[in-house]
């Protein structure tokens, strides 16, 4: 029987121009979803349409800097004249790279950039949506953190900070949402490739060693779709009783025991 929950339901997803965004958008647009992404990136944007329009599905872009009030404040009410209501609502925009060098050194202009768009955006983006959220029957929201959120590397502050704050963020809008009716989770990705999923001036084949696959103990690096399929379910129906919650999907890295 073909799945048509999502059939002719406005989903808007930040940072869908590329990685692990456009791997969202692909699969809610198959899902028969009307898809708004925005990005940053114009260049990336444009041939993402083109990309996913060639096989025919029903996706338009929007350019927006998600740590720019008037910016996300122009963007919802673009969707709110198009589609009058917000069905799902999937924070991804972030800044991926998360090393800034020695915290002595550290550029505070460079953290607060990184927390503009990877904290701030998505608080943002659930304000100024929530309007048109409420309108919908069932609406959820998804906030896209890291594994890093919960362990990190040295000189990683700022990326840490902004997904473990979204790790955060996405418990207490679940609470403070509840009488809307709008779930409010979050999927926390480990190593995902997406040379596949970039724009062409940056696209590349990706190559992974044996030791790459088999340090995960499912035995090969991540997807966009592994993360496409899980938003699938936790924005649909199928998920009514959760909320508040965070998957992490990593192929088993953070729950191995190391020992040096």
């Amino acid at each position: 029987m073909e799945n048509t929950y999502y059939k002719n339901k406005a989903v808007l997803i930040t940072g869908g121009a590329q990685g692990i965004g456009l791997g969202i958008a692909q699969a809610f647009a198959r899902e028969g979803a009307k898809v708004v992404i925005t990005d940053a990136d114009e260049e990336a944007g444009k041939e993402a349409v083109d990309r996913l329009q060639q096989q025919k599905l029903n996706i338009e872009f929007i350019k927006c800097d998600v740590s720019a009030e008037h910016e996300v404040a122009t963007l919802m009410e673009s969707v709110g004249e198009k589609y009058k209501m917000l069905h799902v609502l999937i924070n991804n925009a972030g800044i991926a790279d998360p090393f800034m060098g020695d915290l002595e050194q550290m550029l505070l202009s460079e953290f607060d950039k990184i927390l503009g768009v990877n904290l701030r955006g998505p608080v943002l983006c659930t304000r100024y949506a929530l309007p048109l959220l409420r309108k919908a029957d069932q609406a959820a929201i998804l906030n896209i953190t890291s594994t890093r959120a919960f362990m990190s590397e040295p000189n990683t502050f700022a990326y840490s900070a902004s997904k473990g704050g979204l790790e955060a963020l996405t418990h207490s809008l679940a609470v403070s949402l509840a009488e809307d009716k709008i779930r409010v989770n979050a999927i926390a990705p480990g190593w995902i490739e997406t040379g596949d999923w970039q724009k062409s001036s940056q696209r590349y084949q990706p190559q992974h060693s044996k030791e790459d696959k088999e340090q995960h103990p499912a035995g090969r690096v991540g997807t966009p779709e592994d993360i496409a399929e899980a938003a699938l379910f936790l924005c649909s129906d199928k998920a009514g009783f959760i909320t508040g919650q965070s998957i992490t999907i990593d192929g088993g890295m953070t729950v191995k025991m190391i020992y040096v």
